[in-house]
Order: structure tokens, then sequence, then C-alpha cells
């Protein structure tokens, strides 16, 4: 019998010519030190998660306030058409009246068309009321996503001005009420944007160290004749390196990201800044249209009992034959504009103290702008503009990316 050749059994567990190939393997990487890579990118990420949780809260808080201010808008639109109504029925009122002294001829024809004028020319008055009513609860359906057919019954009064207690609305805000700078979530926003670029510019900074990581690779290893692996004798293997890596040459590209980061940190902290003027203005402002509002409210509270009776007399008079049509007139103007004032000093008001119990959690916005949470806005919201005091910035991706109702058909605050 012949010997074995020698060559052919040292090659016979390698993996040349063989016509299968099994490899079963695990891998681990881990980096012992990046210079402050690692950990700067860190701390950006959790900045920006930070920041966008108050984003999530403040835009929250921005829709209770938008459907706050939309709910005592209906409330309001319902109020002044019903002021015009009983002002088309007074208008009646008096054309009746006229008629009659007419026919008994106390009064003369020009009395009867100027009755009659008077009279057809509130009908458009209450047309145009019905449909500001109208479109104000499109509105408040719109942000409470309800059907634009449904039926709404609001069931807060508008003469009501005490202090809307909502759970849903305190919950907005981790210290309703607060007026602090450092309270604001704009605020909070552009001190995280400072803290992602810090960590940014320390992770910019960190690719002049040199990095070390520890690799590990371990494999089960098979050749067998057959196509199936079982039954097959598998050999181990296991590496373990220790890796270093030095910049020695990089024509300047570490020390243009490290400027451009540092340039990313001193705009943020300059948009820190501008949010805590602004925040500070932002929260005056509020509390002086709450102060202004209140002013309003107690200053029409006896105007309409006056105006009523001022009316009554009038129309006693007027029926007596002891005045004119243009004092009657004047009498029924003056009260319509008091009880509209009154409606609208209510629902002021009321969006007022829910505006200052949001204030933490709300948006800053530009002072001089009108929008629809401002006293004596119009029903028709206009365009409030924020300001954008905070950026967010992508992750870096690559070691040089550093730039950067409570029942159904009721509704209520």
């Amino acid at each position: 019998a012949s010997e074995e050749d020698p060559f052919a059994s040292l090659g016979r567990n390698l993996p040349f010519g063989r016509e299968n190939t099994y490899r079963l393997g695990l891998s681990f990487s881990q980096v012992l030190f990046s210079g402050g890579q690692v950990g700067g990118r860190s701390q950006a990420a959790g900045a920006g998660v930070r920041s966008a949780r108050l984003g999530l809260t403040s835009a929250r808080a921005q829709l209770l306030l938008d459907a706050t201010a939309a709910y005592y808008d209906a409330a309001l639109a319902d109020r002044l058409l019903a002021i015009a109504q009983a002002t088309l029925g007074q208008a009646d009122t008096t054309l009746a009246q006229t008629q009659l002294g007419r026919e008994v001829g106390n009064l003369s024809e020009f009395d009867l068309l100027r009755a009659r004028v008077i009279r057809d020319n509130q009908r458009p008055v209450v047309i145009q009321r019905r449909s500001d009513r109208d479109l104000a609860y499109y509105r408040l359906k719109q942000l409470l996503d309800l059907p634009l057919d449904q039926p709404l019954r609001l069931t807060t009064e508008l003469a009501d001005t005490s202090v809307v207690s909502s759970a849903t609305i305190r919950s907005a805000v981790e210290t309703p009420g607060d007026t602090s700078a450092a309270a604001r979530a704009p605020v909070r926003q552009a001190a995280e944007g400072v803290t992602a670029q810090r960590g940014l510019l320390r992770a910019a900074k960190g690719q002049r160290f040199p990095q070390a990581s520890l690799t590990s690779q371990y494999a089960q290893l098979a050749y067998p004749g057959e196509v199936s692996p079982f039954g097959a004798q598998f050999l181990q293997d296991w590496v373990v390196s220790l890796a270093l890596q030095l910049p020695i040459f990089t024509g300047g590209r570490i020390g243009g990201e490290v400027q451009v980061a540092r340039a990313n940190l001193t705009e943020a902290e300059l948009r820190l800044q501008q949010a805590r003027e602004l925040a500070e203005v932002d929260s005056r402002r509020t509390a002086t249209q709450l102060e202004a509002a209140r002013a309003a409210w107690e200053a029409s509270a006896g105007t309409v009992e006056q105006a009523a009776r001022a009316y009554s007399i009038a129309e006693l008079r007027y029926r007596e034959g002891l005045s004119t049509q243009t004092e009657l007139l004047d009498s029924r103007i003056q009260l319509q504009q008091a009880q509209a004032s009154r409606a609208r000093a209510a629902r002021d008001l009321q969006v007022a103290q829910v505006r200052l119990i949001l204030l933490p959690a709300l948006p800053l916005t530009i002072p001089g702008t009108v929008g629809p949470d401002v006293p004596g806005a119009d029903l028709s919201p206009s365009g409030a503009t924020s300001v954008p005091l905070y950026r967010p910035l992508p992750p870096p991706t690559s070691a040089g990316d550093f730039t950067g109702v409570d029942q159904p058909g009721a509704a209520g605050p």
C-alpha cells in the first residue's frame, strides 16, 4: 500500500478549490477613544430630541389657543347675530307705530318712508351677521375635527368671564401663567440649540485626536464535500485587533469644519439672546392685553343697561309724539353699539386669560402683529407671525458633516 501524500493532507482543511464553503460568524467593534466625537454627537442628538419635544408642546398649546379663540369667535358671532335680529325687531316695531301714526294723521309720509328704509337697511346686516356666524362655526368645527354638517351647541356663555378651568389647557404647560423668559418654550428650544452646537463643535475638534477602536471577529468555517452542511466539521476562527487612526494631513478640512461649527455656535447663542429679549416683550405684551381686555370689560358693565334704558325712554317719547325718528334711531344705534362692545370685551377677556395660562408653551410672536388672539381683532383670523428662533440641525452623517369636546354636538373651550 502506498503512503498518503503529506501535501494533500496539508491542504485538506483549506478553502482553496472547495466546492462548498460555509461561514457563520459574529463581529464586534467598540470605540475606545474618539477625541470627543461620539460624546459631541450624542450631546447634539439629545438636544435635538428635547427641542423636538418642546416644539410639539408649543404646537399643542398654539392649537388650544386657536381653538379657544375660534370658540369665543363663534360665541361672539352668535351674540352679534342676536343683537342684529333684536335691532331688526325694534325697527319693525317702529315701522308699525309709524304706519299707525300715518293712518291717524299724526305723522307725515316722509316719516313713514324713513322708518321703512331704516327697517329695510337692517335686513342686510342680519344676513351678514348670520353669514359671519356660519363661518365662525365652520372654523370651530375644523379645529375640533368635526363634520361641517354636524350641529354644534356652545356650552359656555359669552358673558361668563371667569377663568376657564380646563384640564386639557392646564396639562399643556408645566407652569401655567408663568411669564418669565426662562419658562418659555422658544427660549428653551434656543438653549437646546446652543447645547447642540456645542456638541457639534466638540465633535469637530475631536477629529484632531487619534481614534482607538477594538475589533473582534469570530467565525465558524466548514468546507464539506456535499451541499448539506450537516455532519461537516467546522473550524474556529477568532481574530481580535486594536486599531489606532491618527490624522496626519487633511488639507485643512478639520480646521474649516471647526470654524464652521464655531460660527454656528455663535449664531445659536445670538438666537438665544434674541429669544430671551422677545420673550420678555411678548410677556409684557400679553399682560398689557389682559389688563386692557379686563378694563374694557369693566368699563362696559353699566353701558348696556344705560343704553337700554335710554332706548326705552326714546321709544316711549316717539310713541307719544314727543320726539322724532332721529332721536329714536340714535338711541337704537347707541344700544346696538353698547351690546356689541360688551360682547367683544367678553370675548377678548376670555381669550387673553387663556393666552396667559398657555404663555409658557406658546411660540413667540413678532411685536406689532395682530392675530385672532389679540383684543379688538376681527372674526376672520389674520396672519400672526411666529419668530423662527431655533433652526433644527440634521444629525451629522459623517465625520466631516457639521453644517449646519366632550359629548357629540357640544363644544367647550
